[in-house]
């Protein structure tokens, strides 16, 4: 979302996304780690990241992996939508001329990390490099997995608290919104989320990285600062002495403050089959968000006595059984102003709140409402792949699903099998 602004905007008025996606073969659809020349081609000369107007291209660690983003934050969401299809075909028209394309999802479905994994070698390469010394970024969950990264501007440090307490609840119903990673290694993993539950153990030799995911009950920037990054920075320091690494850059959690930029980075969110739906749930979130931050169902008092436990109890469901997960903690529907339910399904929870929030929907634009009552009609995008698929899908019946998102992501139309 760019640097921070001497006058920030404040809740709901700056938003920034990005969306990760896969370059691969275009006949076999394996990964293809030319995301350097990709770049170069584009730019005219190797670089880490291209301006393209209001938008841009970056790298990733994975040399497979190329983001898209907007340069500078926007007041609404929906007129991303064009934008980021725009840039999916100007990147798969010089993909092409590399015989590659975009494919999208959160996990290649057979890729090999530990044999094809290819790490950025250019610029800003000493970072990786230290990733890799201390981590061993040869597995699943550091160079197959992609997402979507919604960035959420604050002006103040009580909007910040504000923010931060309403995305804490809410994390844990997002994977059954946007899941999209029931495949690795060419079988069905039997969890929806397969690229979060990686994700979510990564870098477990540093515990204090990533947590448990939902972050912590802090809702100012000291005790943010003090919490969190100090952690951080004194667990790093032994095994980076040269102080590569940045506490900000290592934060994993499922959302992280960016105090540099006025914002708060949910991460949690698979990439989608085509912009349109990235956006849709986007929008569906922030509405939801500006519902919570608003006091609509429950206080702001309330909201920051959620603990960590029982939010990553739940959000560990999710990964597994999606929009499925029966939700059985009175406490937690009571945040959502579900007085005397004592049981629901993440899926029937996420209807009604989309249905309290329709006016922000609606205002969103039709594209906006198909996709969102879509994908809560339907289910996530992984529960889709998997109807699709079938139960023991052989694979060229993979190749076969996947090659018809990559159809979706070119065409930018929603996945319905």
């Amino acid at each position: 979302m760019g640097v921070r602004k001497a006058a920030p905007k404040g809740l709901f008025q700056a938003y920034g996304q990005e969306l990760e996606y896969m370059l691969v073969n275009a006949e076999s659809l394996d990964v293809a780690p030319v995301a350097d020349e990709v770049l170069r081609l584009e730019a005219g000369a190797l670089v880490n990241e291209l301006e393209k107007g209001s938008m841009a291209w970056s790298n990733e660690l994975a040399l497979h992996v190329i983001e898209i983003k907007n340069s500078g934050p926007v007041a609404s969401l929906p007129g991303l939508i064009d934008k980021f299809q725009e840039q999916v075909a100007a990147i798969r028209a010089v993909a092409a001329s590399l015989g590659a394309t975009l494919l999208p999802t959160a996990m290649h479905p057979w890729m090999d990390p530990h044999r094809e994994t290819r790490l950025w070698p250019h610029g800003n390469r000493e970072i990786y490099s230290a990733y890799d010394r201390i981590f061993s970024c040869q597995g699943h969950g550091w160079s197959n997995l992609q997402s979507t990264h919604l960035n959420l501007g604050f002006a103040t440090d009580e909007e910040f608290g504000r923010l931060h307490a309403a995305i804490r609840l809410l994390l844990p119903l997002m994977p059954a919104l946007a899941a999209s990673s029931p495949v690795a290694e060419g079988q069905g993993t039997g969890l929806l989320d397969t690229r979060l539950e990686y994700y979510r153990h990564n870098q477990r030799r540093i515990p204090s990285l990533a947590a448990r995911v939902i972050p912590e009950p802090v809702f100012t920037e000291a005790e943010y600062e003090r919490v969190i990054y100090q952690q951080i920075s004194a667990d790093i320091a032994p095994l980076d002495p040269e102080g590569v690494l940045e506490a900000v850059w290592l934060n994993s959690r499922g959302a992280i403050a960016r105090f540099d930029r006025n914002a708060i980075e949910i991460r949690v969110l698979d990439i989608q089959e085509c912009p349109l739906a990235d956006v849709a749930i986007a929008v569906l979130l922030s509405a939801v968000l500006k519902g919570l931050v608003g006091e609509r169902w429950s206080s702001w008092p309330e909201q920051k006595k959620a603990q960590v436990g029982p939010l990553a109890e739940l959000f560990e469901k999710t990964i597994a059984s999606g929009e499925e997960t029966v939700l059985a903690d009175g406490d937690y529907l009571r945040f959502f102003g579900l007085n005397g339910r004592e049981r629901l399904t993440a899926g029937e929870l996420w209807q009604e709140l989309a249905a309290a929030c329709r006016a922000d929907l609606v205002e969103a634009g039709p594209a906006v409402v198909g996709a969102a009552e879509a994908i809560l009609s339907h289910g996530p995008l992984a529960r889709r792949i998997l109807k699709a698929a079938g139960p023991a899908p052989v694979r060229e019946r993979l190749r076969e699903v996947y090659r018809e998102l990559a159809r979706c992501l070119a065409q930018g139309r929603l996945f319905l099998s």
